[in-house]
């Protein structure tokens, strides 16, 4: 699968598949996409389209068995299917989301889907989504608690350093605060991934963010989380955060 048109025509024989064969024989049929290097951009329009208009019983089951193979672009499938729900059911998608990155227990399923699902969330219901995800921040799996700061990178690259979406910006750094002091290397690097990107575009708030945490309220990271976040800050930014490092 090399264009559009064709991931297009996949998605619509996924479609009549799934709802006319069921799961097992719609997975069949993607499967030779998912074991070749087809491009994320076009696995996300099978994702998006395969499910539209399918009822969410049997989105899930197809889901599910996309899923129980573990394949990269298969996690992409999922992730453009789930963000396609966000609008009308996003508290099931973030629950499905969830429920496949604990299930996957692999970084780039965490990351894929923290960017389509809940990342995806913060951008279009920025309000709704944040309240869903906070309960992410102190989940038993390290690989939710990664997916908050791709979610948080995926909304800081969105957002650009618009200065209106500053307050945002700002109610995402406290997001992150719980797992400041975050001690599992797989979720601090999700976490120092968003900071990283928050820094990038909004440098003087992930300063005085920081220094509140560091000097203020006398908190200890691990040097690879603000190695991280410090990525693009000024050089004499980093020099004054050396030592807590």
């Amino acid at each position: 699968m090399k264009t559009k048109r064709e991931a297009l025509i996949l998605a619509g024989q996924l479609r009549e598949f799934l709802v006319t064969e069921g799961p097992d024989a719609a997975y069949e049929l993607l499967e030779p996409v998912l074991e070749e290097r087809t491009r994320f951009p076009l696995l996300e329009v099978v994702g998006r389209e395969s499910t539209h208009a399918v009822d969410l019983a049997l989105t899930e089951a197809f889901l599910d068995q996309v899923a129980s193979h573990r394949t990269e672009g298969g996690w992409v499938v999922i992730g453009a299917a789930l963000q396609r729900r966000l609008e009308m059911a996003l508290t099931w998608a973030l629950e499905q989301a969830r429920r496949y990155i604990t299930g996957g227990a692999v970084w780039y399923a965490a990351d894929i889907l923290g960017e389509r699902v809940p990342g995806e969330g913060l951008v279009s219901r920025f309000d709704d989504t944040l309240e869903l995800l906070a309960a992410w921040t102190a989940d038993d799996s390290p690989w939710v608690r990664r997916a908050c700061g791709a979610a948080v990178h995926h909304w800081a690259k969105r957002a650009h350093g618009v200065p209106a979406l500053e307050a945002q910006a700002y109610r995402l750094l406290r997001l992150l605060e719980p797992m400041f002091e975050e001690r599992d290397t797989a979720a601090l690097k999700g976490v120092g991934w968003g900071l990283k990107t928050l820094g990038r575009f909004y440098p003087d708030l992930l300063v005085n963010w920081l220094e509140e945490q560091v000097k203020v309220r006398g908190r200890r990271a691990r040097g690879l989380l603000l190695r991280k976040s410090l990525t693009y800050l000024p050089p004499e930014v980093k020099e004054r955060f050396g030592r807590f490092r």
